[in-house]
């Protein structure tokens, strides 16, 4: 399993921009984020896994997707975000 209830709900929480929020855009990118943290330990043992690699390549778009968005959105919080998960940009 790649992220339990518990992580998922730890992630949320650190993430969230209001009360009940489960689907603004820094709460998707840090979750995304997570998993691709996941598969990219999950490569270095199993490193001829090439399906996951695909799901791995999916995931990154779908992120640097999100992160467009941010970023044409409101700038400032594409910052933030950006800042917060140690991303290169």
């Amino acid at each position: 399993m790649v992220m339990t209830t518990d992580d998922k709900a730890k992630v949320i929480e650190t993430y969230k921009t209001h009360e009940g929020d489960t689907g603004s855009p820094e709460v998707q990118i840090a979750l995304l984020s997570s998993r691709i943290l996941y598969l990219t330990d999950h490569f270095k043992v199993h490193s001829k896994d090439f399906h996951s690699r695909t799901g791995l390549l999916k995931l990154v778009g779908q992120r640097r997707k999100l992160l467009n968005y941010l970023k044409k959105k409101d700038v400032q919080r594409y910052r933030d975000i950006i800042a917060r998960l140690n991303l290169r940009k």
